[in-house]
This record gives C-alpha cells, structure tokens and sequence, in this order.
C-alpha cells in the first residue's frame, strides 16, 4: 500500500511516499520557504538527495511539484492511481475531532471553520487537502490532527482560569499542537529509555513554530501550545507567552482591530520582531556578526524554553529523558547548548562532542554524569500520517 503524507507547514511542505507493506520510505522531501523567491525544494529517494532553488508561489504549486517528482522525475509510481491513500496533518482540530478521519464535505468545512484558531496553518492545510483531492478524487483523504495527542491533559491542566459558563459555552481551553510529533517522539523515546515503566519525557519541538510537551507514561500531561498556536515560547514569528492587554493596548496605540494586532502577534512577533529574521540561520548568522538583536533574539528563546524546562520537571516530579525535535531541535547544537546551559542542577548536563555531531540520526547527546539523558530524535510526523491513514483506509 503506497500512502503519501503531506504536511503542509505556514511556509513549508514535507511529504513522505511510504510503502506500507514494506514498512520503508520511499521517497521524501521538504519545500521550504514558500512564497519567497528562492524556495529551497529537497527530495530524497534510493539513496539520493537532490536539491535546487526555485520560485514556488504557494502551496498548491509546491503539491504539484512533489506530484510531478514523483511521477516524472523520480519514476516511482506510475500514476496517481497507485497511491491508495493520503494523510494530511492538520494543525487543529478544534473540539469535534479527538482522533484521525476520512474527510469529506462535511470534514473539510470543520477544518475551515477552525481557522480562526489557527491562522498561519489552517489555510495551508486546506489548500493540500483541496489541491489532492481535486488530482486524486477516487483516493480517500485522511485528516490527521495535531491536537488529538494533547487531549489527555488533566483537566486542570487544560482548563482557563476564565469565567467557566463562558469558557464551557465557547470551548476555551488548551489544545496544543504538533500532536503528531510529540506522539512520534515519545514513542521512540520509550523505546530508546527500553520501555522504561513509568517514563517521564519532556520533549521540545523546535522549528519556526515551537512547542513542548511533558509526557508520562505516553500520556501528554501538559504542553506549551494552548488555544491557538500563538501560545507557549517565543517562535520564529509568533510572540509565545504575552500578557493579553497588549492587545488592547496596542489596538487603542495604533487604532487597529484586535485582528489586526492579534495577525502582528502570529506573523510579525517572536524572533523577526526582536531581530528582524524570522528564520534562526539568519539569526545564528546576525549574531555572529554581532548584531545586538539577533544575539538578544536568541537569548530571549532558550530562556523561554528553559523556564518551560523547568515547570514541565516540578509538574513530572523529575524526567527521564528530554528530547530535542523538528528543524532547529535536530540541527542546532547552538541551540541545544543554549537551552541546556547552567542547568546542571536539575540534572541536565550536555556532551558538547555528541552535541556537535550533525549526522541526523536518533542520538544520546547528554554527558555520562547527566542525570536526565539528552536525546536528539528526528521527528517523523509523515510516518504518523502514514500509520494512521494505513488503519482507517484498511477499515473502510
């Protein structure tokens, strides 16, 4: 059974072409920085990678690209016939989907109308799930939600300090996101801790959105994320954690809708607000060169995740393990070394050899007397996709 993933990202598109019954990869790739002029496009598949520079205007072309490499390019199906299903991770699932499901008319106009709790990725989401289902109308479409992981918070774990009949009435509460990863990590972590009973997991997944999680015994116990995506550290370009009357602070300064300034949080805030870049190679880079607010901009983010740390160790009562994911988590020992620093007290103590290795395995990059171990593990949201799509087409 050949099931291709699509992850449609706020400027991203990953994709895996998996073959269930080999239980193998064949193929998979990263459209990057979409809508710029020069979107880096990476596919990989029989042991080659190939990457090149071009314009990719949105994500509807950027599906389309992956389609032609597939079909054209790297020869690996022979029509989109031989593709039997297509899972498409969908960042909210607002309160009516607490699991995966097959999407139809009814599915996708719930998708779009959460937009508005998650407006940098919901429309994304929806150009993918339009953009395959009208290239593949025969194939059944899976939505795969990145909230469903979280709901088995404890309810005070997810619940607002809010007027409750308010907060009951309109379904205010913490969501969470990157469920997908977070279930992918934790399950590898358990397996690398050797199924250690009663394991206790922080992982951080870092990229242009970034989100935690504190996960014990496979259960997420709580996460950064909350209502929308805009909540917990500080992003690429969302502010993370602020206090809510700067919006109606800022809406009365500058005479703009909530709206509005609520779009300048999500899309102008975070780590392009301070610096000025919103992707962090431009930051490490600005830093280098020491411009004082590319250098701020990072200290301002491990100090964000590091006070998360911290709260995810007293409400877990210690951990075992702390897990660095997705594009910054897995490829930035500047980072890493950055969050970990003076934390030796609470048991976290970096190998800075292991740390520098940048072969893109799964890998223990903590010191012999760290007491919480220190895992990088590659995210795989795609095979999560692939999973969950391979049980409901196979229930059909």
């Amino acid at each position: 059974m050949a099931i291709l993933s699509v992850n449609c990202g706020s400027s991203s598109l990953k994709y895996q072409l998996y073959d269930w019954n080999a239980q193998k990869a064949l193929a998979g790739g990263l459209i990057d920085r979409i809508g710029l002029e020069n979107s880096n496009i990476a596919h990989k598949y029989a042991g080659q990678k190939i990457e090149r520079k071009t314009g990719c205007a949105d994500h509807k072309t950027a599906f389309h690209l992956v389609l032609d490499f597939l079909l054209k390019e790297a020869k690996l199906i022979g029509s989109l016939a031989d593709i039997e299903g297509v899972g498409h991770r969908i960042v909210h699932g607002g309160v009516n989907f607490s699991a995966s499901a097959l999407i139809d008319d009814a599915v996708l106009e719930e998708i779009k109308a959460n937009k508005e709790l998650a407006p940098l990725h919901t429309p994304p989401n929806v150009t993918g799930i339009e953009s395959a289902r009208a290239a593949m109308p025969d194939t059944p479409q899976v939505a795969i939600f990145d909230t469903a992981f979280h709901q088995t918070m404890p309810e005070y774990a997810y619940t607002y300090a809010l007027d409750y009949a308010l907060a009951q009435k309109y379904k205010i509460r913490k969501y969470g996101f990157h469920g997908s990863s977070h279930r992918y990590v934790s399950e590898r972590a358990a397996e690398l801790l050797e199924h250690k009973k009663n394991s206790k997991i922080i992982i951080l997944h870092v990229g242009n959105g970034s989100s935690l999680s504190a996960v014990k015994n496979g259960r997420c116990l709580d996460t950064s994320m909350g209502f929308t995506p805009l909540a917990g550290v500080i992003m690429g370009t969302r502010s993370g954690d602020i206090d809510p009357a700067v919006v109606q602070f800022l809406a009365n300064k500058l005479n703009e809708p909530a709206d509005r300034v609520l779009d300048r949080l999500n899309k102008e805030s975070g780590m392009l607000g301070v610096s000025g870049f919103s992707d962090q190679r431009d930051i490490l880079a600005g830093a280098g060169q020491g411009k004082g607010r590319c250098k701020l901009a990072l200290q301002m983010q491990a100090y964000s995740m590091k006070k998360y740390i911290g709260s995810y160790l007293a409400a877990l009562n210690g951990a075992d393990a702390l897990i660095f994911t997705a594009g910054i988590g897995e490829n930035s020992p500047d980072f890493r070394r950055a969050v970990c620093e003076n934390m030796e007290a609470l048991g976290l103590e970096l190998d800075d050899a292991r740390n520098q290795e940048s072969n893109g395995s799964e890998r223990l990059i903590s010191a012999p007397n760290s007491r919480i171990k220190i895992f990088v593990i590659p995210t795989n949201e795609e095979f999560i996709i692939a999973r969950d799509v391979m049980e409901l087409v196979s229930i059909r």
